[in-house]
């Protein structure tokens, strides 16, 4: 199992330099920030940008793995961020973890003006902006004339990238959703499966009777694919109505429940001093997270 941590991009440098070092002391294998212009409500509250802060992190780290949970095409073209990924991967020495989605419908959806989709179209967007962003990622040969593409949602003429991807033969591209569509798109063509479990509002035994229903979906799409091997499979633990870190105990539970369903990877989110999430950051250093 490998353990990941979200830090919510709230803190100004310093101090949010220390969670990301402290996680990677602490032996997390991947650490994550969400990839929104403002989140829900924390609307109201102080919120960086998240390539500045995965860029700042990569500076302060050295092992740790450096996540988007998760990106969308709400406000990115996948020209331009793919050029950001391309950089910041360089920077980082190849660590990028690039979760994408197809964007929820909250502050992002509506902040720049945008119409209001349906929710089949936006996943068309959605496949169309990951199809995208797996092409640039992987393009080696700056001058050999570029990357043209001419969709529904996203053009592009000869665009360029930085050049050969720091990682080979492209960073992971990690799918994120519950739908069915989505779930067939990670074990078809993803590197790897995020998923929040679907019900928010489940209680805790009837949230992880549906996680284990999503995880079988996967398990029998990815069958289907045909692909060989294993891919990886990331469950997010917490929600405005669960927090697995809420002691050691209960992330341990979580952990065990996690794996016996076939995940390779575990989200917790770093604990913060009120609202959502809120805890006391002493229950990491109680986690066993290397055998």
């Amino acid at each position: 199992m490998r353990h990941g941590i979200v830090i919510l991009p709230q803190e100004d440098w310093p101090a949010a330099a220390r969670k990301w070092q402290h996680a990677e002391e602490l032996g997390f294998d991947h650490a994550w920030t969400y990839d929104h212009l403002s989140w829900r409500g924390l609307a109201g509250e102080r919120w960086h940008a998240t390539v500045p802060t995965l860029t700042a992190a990569a500076m302060v780290t050295e092992r740790i793995g450096l996540g988007f949970f998760v990106a969308s095409p709400n406000f990115r073209h996948p020209v331009p961020f793919a050029k950001e990924l391309a950089t910041l991967d360089d920077i980082s020495g190849g660590r990028v973890l690039v979760g994408v989605g197809s964007g929820g419908t909250g502050f992002d959806a509506f902040v720049l003006g945008q119409g209001e989709l349906t929710p089949r179209r936006r996943h068309e967007r959605f496949i169309e902006f990951a199809d995208d962003l797996d092409a640039l990622l992987r393009f080696e040969q700056p001058g050999s004339g570029g990357i043209s593409f001419d969709g529904e949602w996203f053009t592009a003429v000869n665009a360029r990238m930085v050049g050969a991807p720091a990682q080979h033969p492209r960073m992971p591209l990690l799918i994120a959703g519950n739908g069915p569509k989505t779930i067939r798109y990670a074990a078809e063509r993803g590197d790897g499966w995020v998923t929040t479990g679907g019900n928010e509002d489940a209680d805790h035994e009837a949230w992880w009777a549906g996680v284990a229903v999503l995880a079988a979906r996967f398990d029998d799409a990815f069958a289907a694919s045909g692909r060989p091997g294993e891919i990886r499979r990331i469950l997010s633990l917490d929600d405005e109505n669960r927090y697995s870190l809420r002691s050691a105990a209960a992330y341990e539970d979580a952990v065990g429940r996690a794996a016996a369903l076939g995940f390779t990877d575990v989200v917790a989110h770093y604990p913060r001093a009120h609202g959502i999430y809120a805890g006391d950051a002493s229950v990491l250093d109680q986690l066993t997270l290397r055998e």
